[in-house]
This record gives C-alpha cells, structure tokens and sequence, in this order.
C-alpha cells in the first residue's frame, strides 16, 4: 500500500493539532495541552536546530570544494545577493501598496487602542528598549557580527549563523587553494559527514506529522483575548494578501525562469512550508528546506549549500513585507501623516533590516522599532504603536515565515538555473526517500 506524501501527513496534523486545541479549550485543558503535548512539538524544534550548524558546515563546505574553482563561486555569491535584495524589494513594494489601498489603520477605533496599549504595553517597552541598543551599535555594526571571534562559540548558538558561514566559506576556498590532493582526507571527512546529517533529517521527520499536531494544539489553547483579532482583522488581512501575493510571484518566476510547473514547485518545498508555519523559525526549518530543494527540486548542492543557509539569515521577504505593512498601519492609527519621501524610506530601511536582523533576538518587532524611527514616528508613541500589532504577531509571523522559507527555495532553483546547476530532482515521493526507514 502507498505511503501518504509526507506534506499530506503534515497537513493533517495541522488541521488535527487546531482542531484538539479548540476542542480541548472548551474543557479548561490548557494546563494538559502545555504539560503532555507540547513538549512533542519543543522536542522536535530542538532536534531540527541540533543539526542546523553541523548540516551548514557539512554541506556548505561540500559544495564548495565539489566547485573545482573560486569563479564558479563568486559567481553563485553574486548571483544570489543580487536576487535576494530584488526580491525583498518587490515584497517591500507589495506590502505599501497594500497597505496604502486597504488602509487598515484607520479602521481601528480609540477604544481599541487603548485596550491593546495597556495590554502590551510592557512587551513594546522592551522591544523598543532592544532596537535602541541595536541602533546603538552603528550601521556597519551587521558586518562586524558576521565575523566570529571565536568559531566554537559562534557554532553553539543558532543566532550566529551568519558567522558560522563566514568562517565555512573561507575554509572551503582554502580547501580549494590547496590542492586536491591534500583537501583530499578533509573533503572524505565532510563527504560523509554530510551524507549522515541527512540522514538524520529523515529520521527527525518521521515525527514530523506528530509534532506540527502539537505545536498547533498548544498555539490554539495558549491563545488569548480572540476579540481582540477582530479588531485587528483588516491589519492582519492586509499582510496576508501580501503573503499571498509573494506566493503568485515566487510560482511566476520559478515558471518563466526555470521552466518548472507551479505544482512541481509546490509538492517539492511544501513540507518546509507547513514546518515553517509549525514552528515560526526559518534556522529550524532549514535542514528541511535544504533537504526538500536538493532532492525534491533538483538543485544541486554546489548552489543549495550556499544559497539557502545565506537565505535563512538574511532573505527576509515574508518579514521585510510585514514591515511595511505594519509601518503604516502604526502611522495611520496614530494619524501620523507619511510623505511619499516617508514610504520609500521605509523601502531602504526595511531592505536594511531584512540584512541586518539575522543576530537580533526578536528581530522583526526589533528592526520595526528602527523602520519607525527612520520616518520620524515620536519616540514617545513607539510603545504604543507596537502594542497595536503585538496580538496577532504570533500567526502573522507563522505565515511570513512560511514566505521567508519558499523565497529561499525560488532564489535557490533561479541561481541554479543560471550557472546550469539546475537538474532533476533525486527523489520522486515520500516512499523513495524513506522506503528503508519503515
């Protein structure tokens, strides 16, 4: 009997996950859900994260010494930069338009915004407090964080991916500058490696489906004051339709560019879609993105090895539209005025952020602290205009992230395309690439 495909498995977790979390709220379960449930899902994210760092490093250094020769390097760099800052520029655009059109802000009533700054107002203070440190630092500041001081101590938190990839990168170049004879034993060593941390990918999903029920399940019963989503509906559809929007746009190019069909590019990434929903984090789901581009949509690992680590820290698409939106949601909430010259700074700003945030410790609520500041908003209604959004972060960042992951995946099947590292994907379905494991 056919296995069911493993994105189908995921999905029915989710809806079973949501589905328990409403049904066990009307019975006062929460104390269950957050004590027997929810560690499943903690575990898993752990398990993901685990091997984050050891898959990078393996895979990356693979890659590169798999290139034969520096060119061919710089030019996958190239191209990758290039295409991300375009991409997050066009998600930019897509949220002001929105929010321009829709104009959620001014469909927020004075009651509600006092409701919602009192609500959370403590957790905007703190927020505003970490983006002041950050601007602190100065604008070059992202640069001198990508450089490690120690790479042990880089390589044991996840926030310092960034630098991990710096110091990976320049020893894969320095593998190729000595020769292949003596890289020899150290590309065997990581060859193998590499080989092992994917399979470990396989054997961490294989829970997969059992734990998105429980990361679901504990979201839903851990939820409060739903009222107060309604009010902030519009806000919150505004960005969805922003999401959406990227969606249409990454399927469009794939198609034009690769030639590959919208549902060939779909069942390939999906299961890293419906992960990064689960679990709100692109370095969780990275393992996965990797694993699903490589073998399920046929990129090679000279360009997956580089492009989607590199994405996972710095291509924010999904975070960056946000941004945007939650800008001038704030501004005409508040009834502060933004010039044409105000919302292309918010443009530039946002760009900025999207590279900038990778090491910030709640980076999206952080660097709009500091998008808000670059437009002039009053210092003193900061708190007040992050209290706004704070309610319906937690799933607006869910979907977003799910934008974040699938822009890795569009960059990664484009820059393969164009340096001719773009072929047939190794594994066809859930039954090939886990027949051994049953």
């Amino acid at each position: 009997m056919r296995k069911l495909a493993l994105h189908w498995q995921i999905l029915m977790g989710m809806i079973g996950g949501i589905l328990f979390g409403l049904l066990i709220s009307q019975f006062g379960g929460k104390s269950f859900v957050v004590d027997w449930i929810k560690p499943i899902g903690t575990i898993f994210i752990n398990l993901l994260k685990l091997i984050a760092m050891p898959l990078i490093i393996a895979s990356l250094i693979k890659g590169i010494s798999d290139l034969k020769d520096i060119s061919k390097f710089s030019r996958i760099g190239g191209r990758t930069i290039i295409t991300y800052i375009l991409t997050t520029v066009i998600a930019i655009t897509i949220g002001l338009t929105l929010v321009n059109i829709i104009q959620p802000g001014n469909l927020i009533g004075q009651e509600t915004l006092e409701e919602l700054s009192k609500a959370y107002a403590s957790d905007a203070e703190t927020r505003v407090n970490n983006a002041q440190n950050q601007k602190s630092k100065g604008p070059l500041q992202f640069l001198v964080d990508m450089v490690p001081q120690n790479f042990f101590a880089a390589a044991g938190n996840n926030r310092n991916m960034l630098q991990v990839i710096f110091f990976t990168v320049i020893f894969g170049i320095s593998m190729l500058l000595i020769g292949d004879k003596k890289a020899k034993p150290l590309v065997d060593f990581f060859d193998g490696l590499n080989e092992v941390i994917l399979k470990m990918v396989d054997l961490i999903m294989l829970i997969a489906p059992y734990a998105v029920f429980a990361l679901l399940a504990s979201i839903i019963v851990e939820t409060t004051n739903p009222d107060i989503f309604k009010a902030l509906a519009w806000y919150a559809l505004t960005v969805v339709i922003g999401l959406g929007l990227m969606i249409v746009f990454y399927l469009t190019i794939v198609f034009f560019f690769t030639g590959k069909s919208p549902s060939f590019f779909l069942r390939g990434i999906s299961p890293a879609q419906l992960l990064a929903f689960s679990t709100s984090s692109s370095a969780a789901t990275l393992p996965v993105t990797m694993e699903r581009v490589e073998e399920h949509l046929g990129v090679e690992k000279e360009v997956t090895s580089f492009v989607c680590p590199v994405g996972a820290t710095i291509n924010m698409d999904g975070t960056s539209l946000y941004q945007a939106v939650a800008a001038v949601f704030i501004c005409q909430a508040l009834d502060y005025d933004l010039s044409f010259g105000d919302q292309l700074t918010i443009v530039l700003t946002a760009l900025l952020a999207s590279i900038g945030s990778a090491a910030v410790p709640g980076a999206g609520m952080v660097m709009l602290v500091i998008v808000l500041e670059a437009i002039g908003f009053p210092k003193e209604m900061l708190a007040v205009g992050l209290a706004l959004i704070f309610a319906v972060d937690r799933p607006l960042d869910m979907c977003r992230t799910v934008i974040n992951v699938t822009g890795d995946a569009t960059v990664a099947m484009l820059v393969g395309k164009a340096v001719g590292k773009l072929g047939s994907p190794k594994v066809k379905n859930w039954d090939d690439n886990y027949a051994e494991l049953k």
